[in-house]
């Protein structure tokens, strides 16, 4: 919910918790596991690992990078956050499994709007944790790790 008013997206930080994040977390590294193309015996099992570890250690550092920049929001809320932000590219994940193999460019579409959802969505209450002089400085890290997440769709697919 990008749009939301300020006094609207303060509340809904509010309302934080782990669950959603970790069915979201789920469902990708699952995804990519499932179809990954790696070629080793336990390739399923390194690409689940590496997206679940990547994810939780990720949103983590972006956290405590916002909170160091001078953020007012507690590490579960922009934890919570960053992982209901997954939503989009889990959609990417899913397409890319039923019509991956159609063009490389059409995956490289739907990664893309994905990962452009997923960074609009999470910057724009990203942004508002942090003064406004330093807002660049919290929304840098948040493209990086969305970005990251993405190429590996896209890999892995």
């Amino acid at each position: 919910m990008p749009r939301l008013s300020d006094e609207e997206k303060s509340r809904e930080l509010r309302d934080w918790d782990l669950w959603g994040p970790l069915v979201f977390c789920l469902m990708l590294a699952s995804t990519l596991a499932l179809s990954s193309n790696v070629k080793a015996t336990d390739g399923g099992q390194l690409v689940f690992g590496i997206i679940f570890v990547v994810i939780w250690i990720g949103s983590g550092i972006v956290t405590l990078n916002a909170q160091l920049l001078g953020g007012s929001v507690s590490f579960f809320h922009s934890v919570c956050l960053l992982g209901y932000c997954l939503f989009p590219l889990n959609i990417a994940a899913i397409l890319l499994v039923f019509i991956g193999g159609i063009n490389v460019f059409i995956n490289l579409v739907i990664v893309v709007a994905g990962l452009g959802w997923s960074t609009y969505s999470s910057i724009g209450f990203m942004a508002g944790l942090v003064p406004p002089s330093r807002k660049a400085l919290a929304e840098y890290p948040v493209l990086l790790f969305y970005l990251f997440l993405s190429w590996f769709i896209l890999v892995v697919s």
